[in-house]
């Protein structure tokens, strides 16, 4: 065990981004003492023990590797800021749900606070860096407040983003495509960030270090995920198209993809994206806009949300037409929560949208998981009446009316659908939010298939025949 470590390094919160992030670090870098803090006790309880607080693939064995050697995860946080280096503060940044700029704007009174605790526990110099997502300029605002005392104790502010996807995070750090550094473009502040260029170029090739002044850096995060999700609003605007024109919105995809300048990720037509950070980020971009002045660029980027909305809402009216216009007493199993694949997470999940829109219409719902069934329930606990939870997607869609794919799960490709056809009310719906099954052997089966953006497989006569070739 190392007792006299090169670097003691701190994270101030232990969620999604904190703990992959730190567990990675502390891994890659066994000279240094990596710790992470937290208000919630039973956050770092979980953290400490077998189960994780996250899912995600490959963090397990990363946290077990390190833990108890040079990982370390504590409620402690003024012990961890005195003994400290270097702190990441990734608190958590949430839309605003008052005041000005509610709906839009982020919430900072997390990372307020956690700037002021920092000021008052520190008696050594620091470098900080901002690893919640946050607004163009909030690392002067934390300049400001942590030199607002008579310690005088010297700060370095950097901006570091992280551009992780859930569900493949751990890949994500440790094969990074690129990692963001910003700073000011003084002497202390190029010599902070040069020290945490150190810290990443133990695993990671210099040329993937990008170093920026530090209002480009925070910027990009939103940027980036802007563009994102502007992708996948895209294609599932055309995915609508494809609907009316029979065209199929998957070869629509495949050949815009085979472009260089376009590329394929991104462009799988969907009931909608989610996640803590698309919906989040483009809202405060578009306030940032509209702050400046900017409100045709404002305008721009929030249509990126409501084709968003649009989707989902456009699903669940498809649902309620193809089910002879009612969905009163019908039993609807959705297969998925979580908002993607590898993921317990349900932060801005499109099942969430669409599990109260079918429990407004008085259908009877159905919801299984694999891992985001807690969540679900949290997150659906004032209509708990209406909806039942089960694990076992057999068991789920026994008895159902039709199945709902919300999240793209490999597990719900491989199912027994001849077996889950028998066990359901006829005629029996399947709505592929996802494109993940096999529609026409769907169809073979007996079921009245609705992928995204294709044309619909049914034994109506009223439907158009789809060629069989």
């Amino acid at each position: 065990m190392i007792e006299n470590f090169e670097k003691r390094i701190l994270c101030i919160g232990a969620g999604y981004v904190g703990g992959p992030t730190m567990a990675v670090i502390a891994q890659k870098c066994p000279q240094y003492k990596v710790t992470v803090v937290d208000i919630n006790p039973d956050r770092i309880a979980r953290w400490n023990s077998e189960k994780l607080p996250i899912y995600e693939p490959g963090l397990d064995d990363v946290v077990r590797e390190a833990r108890g050697r040079n990982l370390f995860f504590s409620t402690d946080i003024e012990e961890g800021i005195r003994e400290s280096d270097i702190i990441f503060v990734s608190v958590n940044t949430p839309t605003k749900t008052f005041g000005a700029g509610a709906g839009m704007a982020a919430d900072l009174q997390y990372w307020e606070k956690t700037a002021r605790q920092i000021r008052e526990c520190s008696g050594s110099p620091k470098i900080i860096v901002e690893k919640s997502t946050l607004p163009v300029k909030t690392a002067q605002a934390m300049k400001r407040i942590l030199l607002a005392s008579d310690k005088k104790n010297h700060f370095e502010v950097l901006s570091n983003p992280e551009f992780l996807a859930e569900g493949t995070a751990v890949q994500d750090l440790e094969k990074p495509d690129r990692v963001l550094i910003g700073s000011d473009e003084t002497v202390s502040g190029l010599k902070a960030r040069n020290d945490l260029v150190e810290v990443y170029a133990n695993w990671v090739d210099r040329d993937r270090i990008l170093t920026t002044n530090i209002w480009s850096s925070e910027l990009s995060k939103l940027v980036s995920n802007a563009f994102l999700a502007q992708k996948i609003s895209s294609i599932n605007a055309i995915s609508a198209l494809c609907e009316k024109t029979d065209a199929d919105v998957s070869e629509v995809a495949r050949a815009v993809g085979m472009d260089d300048r376009l590329g394929p990720r991104f462009l799988n037509a969907s009931v909608g994206f989610g996640g803590s950070c698309f919906k989040k980020d483009i809202l405060n971009l578009v306030y940032l806009c509209r702050y400046y002045g900017l409100f045709e660029v404002a305008d721009y980027w929030e249509s990126v949300v409501r084709i968003n909305d649009y989707q989902k809402n456009r699903f669940v009216f498809n649902m309620l037409a193809c089910m002879f216009n009612t969905l009163a007493t019908k039993k609807i199993c959705l297969f998925g929560f979580a908002f993607k694949a590898d993921t317990g997470d349900t932060r801005e999940s499109p099942a969430i949208f669409i599990s109260r829109k079918l429990v407004e219409e008085k259908a009877e719902l159905i919801i299984t998981d694999p891992e985001a069934l807690e969540n679900a329930k949290t997150d659906l606990q004032d209509i708990e009446g209406a909806v039942r939870y089960e694990l076992d997607p057999y068991a789920a869609a026994e008895g159902s009316d039709a199945i709902a794919i919300m999240t793209e799960w490999k597990l719900y490709s491989d199912l027994d659908y001849e077996r889950i056809y028998q066990s359901m009310v006829k005629p029996a719906f399947i709505f592929d939010g996802r494109n993940i099954l096999d529609h026409r052997r769907l169809f073979d089966i007996g079921f009245n298939v609705y992928p995204i953006g294709k044309p619909p497989l049914t034994h109506f006569d009223d439907q158009p025949e789809i060629c069989q070739e």
